[in-house]
This record gives C-alpha cells, structure tokens and sequence, in this order.
C-alpha cells in the first residue's frame, strides 16, 4: 500500500500541471496523516512483537516451573511414603527392642529368684549359725565359704570329721539340682608353705585342699560331672595378711554353687548392658 501511495504520490509531482493547487495540497495532507498513522502502526506493532516475546518468555518460564512444581510434587510423594516406610520401621523396631527388654527382665527375675532360692535352700539345709560358715551371693553366685579350721588341720589337706558334716549337707542340696554345678576353691594365707612333702608351695596346697574336698563331695553321692576343684593359692586375700586374725579369714574353701545356664545368663546381661548403651 505504502509502494502505491508512493507512486501515486510521484505522478503528481511528475506531472503538476494535471492537478490543481488546491487538491494537490489535499493530497499532501492526506498523505502526511496515513505517514503518521503509518509510524504509529509500526511503532504498536513492534511493541506488540516485544509484549509477544516477553509473554512467550515468561509462558516458557512458566512451563518450566510447572515441570519443576510436578516432578516436586512427585518427589515429594516420593520421600513423604519412604519417610511414612522408614517411620514404620523404626516404630517396628522399637516395638522389637521394648518387647527383648521385656524378656531379658523377665529372664533376670527369673535369676534373681533361682538365686534366692538356692541360698534359702542351703541355709535351711545346711541350718548352721556359726561364724566360721557363710553362705552368700557374690556377683549373682551362691557359694559357701568354709574356714580353714572347719575343714582341715593346720598345714593339712585332710578333711576333718566336722568337714564331713557340712559337706553331707551341701552334696544333698548339690544333688537335689543335677542342672548345677558346684566349684570348689581353695584359698591360704601368704605364709609359705614348708610342710614338705608332695606339696610345693601355697599353690600346690589350696589346689589339695580343693580336690579333698571334691573327692569327699564325690564319696557323698554328687556327680563327677557337676564338681570342678580350683586353687587360688594366696592371691585373693579377703583382709590384709597383716595379723593372725586376718591370716585365719584368708585361709577359707569357696564352694560355689553355679546353674550351667549360667553362660546363657551372662549373655542375657551382656546384651541387656548393650541395649541400654543404644
């Protein structure tokens, strides 16, 4: 359009003489306003060409932030069920753990009362009050402790007849539970041994006295395979070897009376001291 005007336009100028002033002037006017409507087309139209690109700039944004929003969403979905799993699990856990608390309390009442009732058992059996016996429970272990005067001469590993008495009594209790075991040890006093003989030494001498009195709890009817003789020589004082009193009070027999599930209540605890360390 803008070629046609241009043409028309200069056929008036080529050719003056065809046109009168006054029209020619029309036209010019004319011509000046389509310019200028011309201009302001041309200058709308490439706003509406930078309006266009920004709205597709900002519809490409959009796009992609709706992309991002979705796989957000999706994402978050994602970790919402794994989080809910992994609660679930944890929950489950905890639930396992309190319920394995549970038992393994259960299992140390348990031995809490065998305990206690194998001390009730031995008192009431062996019914002795004299000092010179104790009957105790030592890191959850019964044992009776037998001074050395009760059971042997001085520098002796023969049992006495009094011995024999007290042991009569703690084989019926030994052999009224053939699920335990019954450990004997010997312990002296720091005083070198010189009694010559088979015996060396303090070592030599506790483990004697050990095996005497297994052999006497053997004669009494307990099963070899529950008894076990140990000697401890004078390394386990229970006062300081200072006096003659206190050399008497070290120089003892141990008779431990010990459950064979004893292993299984030591893992119990083992794992009951590892759960309360989590």
């Amino acid at each position: 359009m803008k070629k046609i005007m241009i043409i028309a336009l200069s056929g008036l100028f080529l050719f003056p003489s065809c046109v009168g002033k006054k029209k020619y002037k029309e036209l010019q006017s004319q011509y000046t306003k389509t310019q200028d409507l011309l201009n302001t087309a041309t200058i709308k139209l490439n706003s509406c060409e930078e309006r266009r690109k920004s709205l597709e700039d900002r519809l490409g944004d959009m796009k992609q932030t709706n992309q991002d929003l979705i796989q957000s969403s999706k994402d978050l979905t994602m970790l919402t069920s794994k989080g809910a799993s992994n609660l679930e699990k944890s929950l489950e856990s905890l639930q396992e753990k309190d319920l394995k608390i549970s038992r393994l309390q259960d299992a140390l009442t348990k031995k809490d009362s065998v305990t206690l009732a194998l001390v009730t058992s031995l008192k009431k059996e062996i019914g002795l009050d004299d000092e010179d016996i104790e009957i105790n429970v030592e890191k959850s272990v019964v044992f009776i402790s037998l001074s050395d005067k009760v059971l042997f001469k001085s520098g002796s590993y023969t049992i006495t007849t009094r011995a024999r008495e007290i042991l009569g009594k703690v084989a019926t209790v030994i052999n009224g539970k053939p699920d335990f075991e019954a450990m004997v040890e010997g312990h002296t006093d720091n005083v070198p041994f010189n009694g010559g003989g088979v015996l060396i030494d303090n070592w030599d001498l506790s483990v004697k006295r050990s095996t005497a009195i297994v052999r006497a709890l053997q004669e009494l009817g307990v099963k070899p395979n529950q008894l076990i003789a140990a000697g401890r020589s004078e390394y386990i004082p229970l006062v300081p070897n200072t006096t003659p009193e206190n050399r008497s009070k070290n120089r003892r027999t141990k008779i431990l009376i010990l459950p064979k599930i004893d292993q299984f209540y030591e893992m119990i605890e083992e794992e009951m001291k590892t759960l309360s360390e989590e």
